[in-house]
């Protein structure tokens, strides 16, 4: 299993990078190339969502974003520090108003078959994977 990782300060110009440097990963280790848009996308939605919510919270942190190889699944983790996302009203089951970042989260949901948002170290995290159906390209 292989990870290659990214930390960046929450400034939307890092999205690019973000974006370029997570569908290169993929590319390399095999994921199809009719997804590989849709890699790009959710990337630069999570990671939006992310700069937004450090952002609008005041936040300096990093945002950090990992590519792992799991062999047969290409996993990527985009994990802000704005805060833990499930807060007391979520988990009494009260509707929170929508935003901006959930906004993201519908578009990713769209982009990607196997998406979990959950609650990181130190705020969200967002995990997405796509199957792995090539054999990886060989430097």
């Amino acid at each position: 299993m292989a990870t290659v990782e990214l930390r960046f300060s929450a400034l939307p110009g890092h999205v690019r990078t973000a974006r370029l440097v997570a569908a290169a990963v993929a590319r390399r280790v095999g994921v199809d190339e009719s997804v590989l848009d849709e890699v790009r996308l959710a990337v630069g939605e999570a990671c939006s969502r992310a700069v937004g919510l450090h952002q609008r919270s005041g936040v300096e942190g990093t945002i950090r974003v990992a590519l792992t190889d799991l062999e047969k699944r290409f996993l990527i983790e985009v994990e802000d520090e704005a805060g833990p996302i499930l807060t007391a009203e979520r988990d009494a089951g009260a509707e929170p108003e929508a935003g901006e970042d959930d906004l993201g989260l519908a578009v990713i949901t769209g982009l990607v078959e196997d998406v979990e948002v959950d609650n990181g170290a130190e705020g969200g995290l967002v995990k997405m994977s796509w199957p792995i159906a090539n054999v990886p390209v060989e430097a």
